[in-house]
């Protein structure tokens, strides 16, 4: 079984399917990509696409932060 290139097979999300994943309004991932705080790249007729890997690299991170906070003593 051959890996895949990277970039050839990578997914693109559209703002409505990334707001899905962090449960947040679009507006907020477009906020987040004006920001700069998410990479996304523009389609050639001006929509914002978020790479998959990048989106659950993000999701990962904001879910061990959430996890750290939520232990009880």
């Amino acid at each position: 079984m051959s890996a895949p290139t990277q970039n050839a097979t990578e997914r693109l999300l559209t703002p409505g399917e990334v707001a899905t994943l962090f449960r947040v309004d679009p507006k907020t991932v477009t906020r987040w990509a004006s920001a700069g705080r998410i990479g996304s790249i523009r389609t050639p007729g001006g929509h914002r696409r978020f790479r998959e890997s990048e989106v659950r690299g993000m999701l990962a991170d904001l879910t061990s932060e959430a996890t750290i906070g939520t232990h009880h003593h």
